[in-house]
């Protein structure tokens, strides 16, 4: 047994084609989540694709069903060698988000798997079906290489709803807390900050998406008859949007600025080169935070985003004094920043500018995470994954996007490692999205040689996050 013979084998199934055609049974499923209700196939694919496949490894498989009507079911996967052992929580996600069918270039189906080139275009080969399939190749691969045992427990859970900010995850993840007991998080969502080289993410920032709303009157007016001495809401909302954040994008909200970015996590972020790729739009020179490179307002910052602003008819204009005037607004935010309070601050930053009257609702929250720098599991993944790819992987503190990982960094109270296998240009919920070949191939190396080293005595820091195996709610079937 060796670890170079088990990277060989994690490539092989890519070289011969025998994981494009996993890829392309999984991609056929129509899994889209974000449709409001739980449709048969995000079930199918847990039940006829996800399933068979773990139990192959020697997994016991339950499928568990959303206390949320509109989401979709859960899939619980252990392999249990020995109670004792330590367990690894892989996590992944099979739904995906809107097809967008007819947007697609001529010759694209978003439930076909397509390759052109290095391309492989389908929805959900970056987000998230590609990638989890890649960690799955993998395991297999070390499992054979081992002969059937790896030295520790693995338990996967795949949830069907992340695409609709993951209803019922958190209540199930109470619920089966006992079944998800582990010791590490190994998952993967969210592009490299590159292609060309692997990255290492431990966290990721929160999201708070919020409403403004005035509504001034029940319908609108004849701007020339009335303009003048009615108030357009529209005016109004703008210079209460203007008050959150000014033209460069800097937050002038006092209490929704984050901590100092501290010295731990601008060294980490000092080589980390943003917008590089062919594909990567120009960054704007002097935008957000100045003071600040560009990872580290990206990653190290938060941020106030307007994402709709609406009134009146824009695809129409009439001479008409709208009735009422909305803006959809988010808070991207890092770690220390009192997120659970956002309503009440923006209602006070209102209040105290003349705008009491402008409606303020939080439509979508989640928290933000970061394992800390020095954890000695960051040290074990950095070194695994540069011995396994060649080069050291960026490390970043948190992952600009939000992910759930709230739920096994605190509810579940795990160090969490996330290795991404897309990059920034994939296209993830638009149209032509894809995977790129050579990063799936090296994903297929890298989870090959963490799942070995975690096997290795001696090597992986288990002891750092290790449970009291005394307890009796561990799981105690075993693997044959």
């Amino acid at each position: 047994m060796s670890r170079t013979r088990a990277l060989a084998a994690a490539v092989a199934p890519f070289d011969d084609g025998r994981f494009f055609a996993d890829l392309q049974r999984r991609i056929a499923f129509r899994t889209e989540s974000d449709t409001g209700a739980a449709t048969p196939a995000l079930g199918a694919y847990l039940g006829e694709e996800l399933a068979p496949a773990l139990a192959a490894l020697g997994f016991v498989c339950e499928q568990i069903d959303n206390p949320v009507a509109s989401g979709g079911p859960f899939l619980i996967a252990r392999r249990i060698e020995d109670p004792a052992l330590p367990t690894v929580l892989g996590y992944g996600h099979g739904d995906v988000v809107s097809g967008q069918d007819a947007h697609w270039r001529e010759g694209l189906s978003p439930w076909t798997l397509t390759a052109e080139g290095m391309r492989w275009y389908g929805r959900g080969t970056a987000d998230n079906k590609g990638q989890h399939s890649i960690n799955l190749a993998a395991l297999a691969a070390v499992l054979d290489v081992r002969e059937g045992r790896l030295g520790y427990n693995v338990t996967w859970l795949i949830e069907m709803g992340e695409e609709a900010a993951s209803p019922g995850l958190h209540a199930v993840c109470e619920q089966q807390r006992d079944k998800l007991r582990a010791d590490l998080l190994i998952a993967c969502d969210g592009p490299r900050v590159s292609a060309q080289r692997p990255t290492l993410f431990l966290g990721s920032r929160g999201a708070v998406n919020f409403t403004l709303r005035l509504r001034s009157r029940p319908r609108g007016y004849h701007s020339g008859n009335w303009g003048g001495v009615l108030e357009n809401p529209a005016t109004v909302l703008s210079h209460a949007v203007a008050s959150l954040a000014d033209a460069r994008g800097r937050i002038l909200v006092d209490a929704l600025r984050p901590p100092p970015v501290s010295d731990a996590v601008r060294r980490a972020l000092a080589d980390i080169a943003i917008g590089t790729g062919a594909d990567d739009p120009a960054l704007d020179d002097g935008w957000g935070e100045p003071g600040l490179s560009a990872a580290e307002r990206l990653m190290g910052w938060n941020t106030i985003e307007v994402l709709a602003l609406g009134a009146g008819a824009p695809q129409r204009p009439v001479n008409a004094i709208p009735a009422e005037a909305v803006a959809h607004c988010q808070l991207r935010f890092v770690v220390g920043t009192p997120w659970r309070q956002l309503q009440d601050i923006v209602r006070a930053h209102l209040d105290a500018r003349g705008f009491g009257r402008i409606e303020v609702s939080i439509t979508l929250s989640g928290a933000a995470t970061r394992l800390e720098l020095d954890n000695p599991w960051v040290a074990w993944a950095d070194r695994s994954i540069e011995t396994s790819s060649g080069q050291r992987p960026d490390v970043l503190p948190n992952l600009a996007g939000s992910l759930p990982n709230d739920v096994f960094a605190d509810l579940l109270g795990l160090p969490t490692l996330w290795v991404p296998h897309s990059y920034p240009a994939c296209a993830q919920h638009a149209p032509n999205e894809h995977l790129l070949a050579p990063v799936a191939r090296e994903g297929l190396q890298i989870m090959a040689g963490l799942y070995w080293d975690l096997g290795e005595p001696g090597q992986a820091p288990w002891q750092a996050g290790a449970l009291d195996r005394s307890s009796s709610s561990l799981p105690t079937e075993s693997v044959a």
